[in-house]
């Protein structure tokens, strides 16, 4: 496991993967409830019973009586994948990013052990996490969070995404909306997104996405970072 140094106002890359590279969503309910845990745990208020005293409202609406939210985190991009998910983080108070992963990875254990007759946790030990410490990394790395990871899905293949770039990045932005491209790609505007410093750095969809294009097909600039991007050990 690495999890690098990282304070108040630090950025970083997170990632958490399912044990034993099982899946961590496994239908449509669970990628949503993810998308929606996403919002209700990045609070100090917790509520065991969320789920129900949310039941019948917008999936991102929180009950009157809940005391004002209090974000324990920035989250500027994420995406979800089958058996793993990539966070791109800014730590706003002390203590706030492991908070934040441990209320997301307890509440995705025990639904999915409910739902699913399972034991122990379904992650690989601690997430991991990498300190972003400059704006060359960070236009490297948002890209290929959202972009590459999301042409990964791609129904064709991922080298297909590449050769129609235009149409999967369009398919990326209306139907897969379990990651931040539909917001950077202009598509939607998602409570669960804090673009802050992404959105100096990309002001605008077009700029975003000339940047992600530069990056999937810049294979030597993709090739010299994979390892760190990555957070393999």
């Amino acid at each position: 496991m690495r999890v690098e140094p990282y304070g108040v106002g630090s950025y970083l890359h997170v990632l958490k993967r399912g044990a034993r590279g099982l899946n961590i969503v496994q239908d449509e309910a669970d990628k949503w409830r993810f998308a929606r845990l996403l919002y209700h745990m990045n609070d100090e208020y917790k509520n065991d019973f969320w789920e129900r005293e949310t039941a019948g409202l917008h999936p991102f609406e929180r009950p009157n009586e809940w005391p004002a939210r209090r974000p324990l985190v920035y989250i500027l991009a994420w995406v979800l994948m089958p058996n793993h998910a990539h966070l791109l983080l800014k730590e706003t108070k002390e203590g706030g990013v492991s908070k934040f992963m441990q209320k997301i990875c307890g509440s995705m254990t025990l639904q999915f052990n409910l739902k699913y007759d399972g034991k122990g946790s379904i992650f690989q030990g601690a997430f991991k996490s990498r300190t972003i410490d400059d704006d060359n990394y960070l236009r490297h790395l948002a890209p290929y969070i959202m972009a590459k990871n999301v042409f990964e899905l791609y129904p064709k293949g991922y080298e297909k995404a590449v050769k129609e770039f235009d149409v999967a990045w369009q398919w990326g932005i209306e139907k897969y909306p379990f990651s931040s491209l539909p917001d950077y790609g202009g598509a939607r505007f998602s409570p669960i997104v804090e673009k802050e410093l992404l959105g100096e750095l990309f002001p605008t969809p077009d700029k975003f996405k000339a940047r992600a294009r530069e990056m999937i097909f810049d294979r030597n600039a993709h090739n010299e970072n994979l390892r760190d991007i990555t957070l393999e050990d």
